[in-house]
C-alpha cells in the first residue's frame, strides 16, 4: 500500500492541474504584467493598450511593472523565476526572446524556463536616410554605398537591437560596407539622423514613422513581406531591390515554465479576445503595429524560427553587447 501511495498522489495532482475546473476562479487577484523596457518604449506602448482590455475581461487589474535594464534580461528573468501560478506574466519583444539569447549570458533559458502564451503584435522596421544623403531609393542607396565603402554610417538604438541586426542582414544581402554606430536609445539616434550626423537607420515603425510623415527623414522601405498599414505608400525592401529580405518585429505574452495548461489556455483566449475587441486594430495601427494573436504553439514556433535566423546574423557580423 505504501508503495502505491506516491503513484496515487501523482495521479491526483495530474488530474487537478489538467482539469479546467481546477482553475475555474482564475484569476482571483491582480496580475503582474512585466515589461522589460522603460515606460514610453515600443513594448510598453503595446502593453498599455492590452492591459486595460485584459483587466476588464478578467475582472482583475493587470498591473504593468516596467523593469528595464540588462539588455532586456532583468524583466524576463523576473518572470522566468516567478511561481507558475498565472499571476506573473510578461510582454516579451523579439529582442528579449530571440536575439539576445546569442548575445547575453543569463540565468535563464528562454526555451526551458519560459512558456509562450500568445503573440500580441507584429510590426516592421523602416529603413530611413538623412535628408542630406543624395539617394531617394534603396537601389540608389546600395549603389552609393558600393561607390563609397565604409563611408556611410548606420545608427541604431543599441548593439544587438532589432535595428542593428536588420542593418547587418541588409549589408550581407547587398554586399555593402556600412559602419554601425550604436546609441544608448533610439531617440538620440533619430535626432542625429535628422541632423545628418549619421546617414541611415533601421528603426521600428512606431518610433520613426512620425518623423517620416513629417518629412524630417526620408523613408525608403519597410522590412516585412508586405507593405505596412502605417505607411502603405512605402515599398518593402524586397520590392525596392533586395529580393528575399524580410524582417518583422513582434511582442508576445509569456509566463514561467510549469504554468498549468488550463491557465495558458485561459490567458491565450483572453489575449486573443482583447486583440479583436472593437477599436483595437486602429489603436495598434496608430503605433505602427498590427495585432497578431494565435495559439501558444504558433508563438513558440515563431520564437524558435527567429532565434535561429538572428543567431546566424549575429555570428556572421561578430555583434557583441558591451
Amino acid at each position: 500500500m505504501k508503495s502505491f501511495l506516491p503513484f496515487l498522489l501523482h495521479a491526483v495532482l495530474l488530474a487537478g492541474f489538467g482539469s479546467p475546473c481546477a482553475f475555474a476562479d482564475y484569476p482571483e487577484r491582480p496580475l503582474r504584467f512585466i515589461v522589460p523596457q522603460a515606460a514610453g518604449s515600443a513594448t510598453d506602448s503595446v502593453a498599455r493598450l492590452l492591459s486595460p482590455a485584459l483587466s476588464q475581461q478578467f475582472g482583475q487589474q493587470v498591473v504593468i511593472d516596467n523593469r528595464p535594464g540588462g539588455a532586456l534580461t532583468i524583466g524576463i528573468e523576473l518572470v522566468a523565476c516567478a511561481a507558475p501560478d498565472g499571476y506573473t506574466i510578461a510582454l516579451g519583444p523579439v529582442g528579449a526572446l530571440a536575439i539576445n539569447r546569442t548575445l547575453v549570458k543569463t540565468g535563464y533559458d528562454v526555451d526551458r524556463d519560459l512558456v509562450p502564451v500568445a503573440q500580441v503584435t507584429s510590426s516592421q522596421i523602416l529603413l530611413a536616410v538623412a535628408p542630406s544623403l543624395p539617394v531617394t531609393s534603396v537601389r540608389e542607396l546600395v549603389a552609393y554605398a558600393k561607390a563609397n565603402p565604409g563611408k556611410l554610417t548606420n545608427a541604431s538604438s543599441s548593439n544587438g537591437s532589432p535595428g542593428h541586426v536588420s542593418g547587418e542582414l541588409f549589408k550581407f544581402m547587398t554586399g555593402t560596407e556600412i559602419v554601425h554606430v550604436p546609441y544608448k536609445g533610439g531617440a538620440q539616434a533619430i535626432n542625429d539622423l535628422i541632423a545628418g550626423h549619421v546617414q541611415l537607420m533601421f528603426e521600428s515603425l512606431n518610433s520613426i514613422a512620425p518623423h517620416a510623415r513629417g518629412g524630417k527623414i526620408r523613408a525608403l522601405a519597410v522590412s516585412g513581406a508586405n507593405r505596412s498599414v502605417a505607411l502603405p505608400e512605402i515599398p518593402t525592401l524586397s520590392e525596392a531591390g533586395v529580393p528575399g529580405y524580410e524582417v518583422t518585429t513582434w511582442t508576445g505574452v509569456i509566463g514561467p515554465a510549469g504554468l498549468p495548461r488550463a491557465i495558458v489556455t485561459r490567458l491565450n483566449s483572453e489575449v486573443n479576445r482583447a486583440l479583436t475587441a472593437p477599436g483595437m486594430k486602429e489603436k495598434f495601427a496608430a503605433i505602427g503595429s498590427e495585432f497578431a494573436g494565435g495559439t501558444p504553439e504558433q508563438f513558440g514556433e515563431l520564437i524558435r524560427r527567429d532565434a535561429a535566423k538572428w543567431a546566424e546574423v549575429v555570428r556572421r557580423s561578430g555583434t557583441k553587447i558591451d
